[in-house]
């Protein structure tokens, strides 16, 4: 079979897109073409997946090979795309059967001698992946991250071998097992550490209870950012999606996250509109909206 095709996953904010690696391998001089919008972390993929074939006793074919990351028109970004790629070659070449593999994503980065290496943002993905119903294979570092995801099958592996064995059918991997994960609701800031400031206490309690936006206005040394770093730990828990959302960007951000405990942010009072919802493509209709929203509060002001 000179054609393959394999599953995987990008990310784009808190989505994490479908991506199809097509491996075609034709006749012509040697060489390897990847096409899809690479950035530079995949378009360097190509020598560390040909070092990891070889030293993982297969062969790297030496014909021309021509590697599509569909849709297009998305931009491809990371190392996570290694290990699809290298078993789309050795599927295309030949010496992998394409049996099973549509049943699979995969994602991961091949060390030079075909270790696999943890990736990124891999909680965004196994949510993603879970919602498509398909079987998750990633490396073995990142399976405490991912198994906080329930009802996903998850397959771990260490080594290119490992994989490339499973659908062989010379050593199968079995599904890792998944521990239920229990939301941990300790805060390290507690209301009850705020003695005194009866009124804004009240004030934490009724916004808590009601679900309503709070804003502390005073001198600095009134305790303003001491209160409102107190308000989560009156808060009601969080639900599991809610504890997988936030755990996703904590994912993204590659931050330690404790699973169930809400966030708290502090940004300095220095910081501008655009440090607080950040830049790039969607910075000027995020900037439109929050114009809109100061339009709102300076109405309600005014009346």
């Amino acid at each position: 079979m000179s054609f393959a095709k394999i599953y995987t996953r990008g990310v784009f904010g808190l989505n994490a897109p479908l991506i199809e690696v097509e491996v075609h391998v034709s006749q012509g001089l040697p060489s390897l073409t990847i096409v899809g919008l690479p950035e530079a972390a995949v378009r360097e993929s190509k020598d560390r997946v040909r070092s990891a074939i070889i030293n993982s006793g297969f062969q790297f074919p030496t014909k021309r090979l021509t590697i599509n990351l569909a849709p297009a028109d998305l931009p491809k970004d990371g190392s996570r795309l290694d290990l699809p790629i290298a078993l789309g070659i050795l599927i295309a070449s030949g010496q992998l059967p394409d049996s099973q593999t549509d049943q699979f994503e995969f994602i991961g980065e091949l060390a030079l001698d075909g270790q696999l290496r943890k990736v990124s943002s891999v909680l965004t993905i196994a949510l993603a992946c879970q919602k498509q119903k398909r079987h998750l294979m990633l490396p073995t570092e990142n399976l405490a991250e991912a198994s906080q995801v329930q009802q996903l099958s998850l397959y771990t592996a260490s080594h290119l071998k490992e994989v490339c064995a499973h659908f062989l059918g010379q050593h199968r991997l079995s599904p890792a097992h998944i521990e239920p994960i229990s939301a941990n609701q300790t805060t390290i800031a507690d209301l009850s550490d705020v003695k005194g400031q009866l009124r804004p206490r009240r004030a934490l309690e009724i916004a808590a209870a009601g679900g309503h936006s709070l804003l502390f206005r005073g001198p600095p040394g009134t305790g303003k950012t001491l209160l409102a770093s107190r308000l989560p730990s009156i808060l009601p828990p969080l639900n599991q999606d809610e504890s997988l959302a936030v755990a996703s960007i904590h994912s993204i951000a590659q931050q330690p996250y404790q699973f169930g405990q809400r966030p708290y942010r502090s940004p300095h009072h220095t910081a501008s509109a655009v440090a607080l919802v950040g830049g790039g493509c969607h910075f000027q209709r995020t900037m439109r909206h929050y114009k809109e929203l100061c339009d709102k509060i300076k109405k309600v002001n005014n009346t």
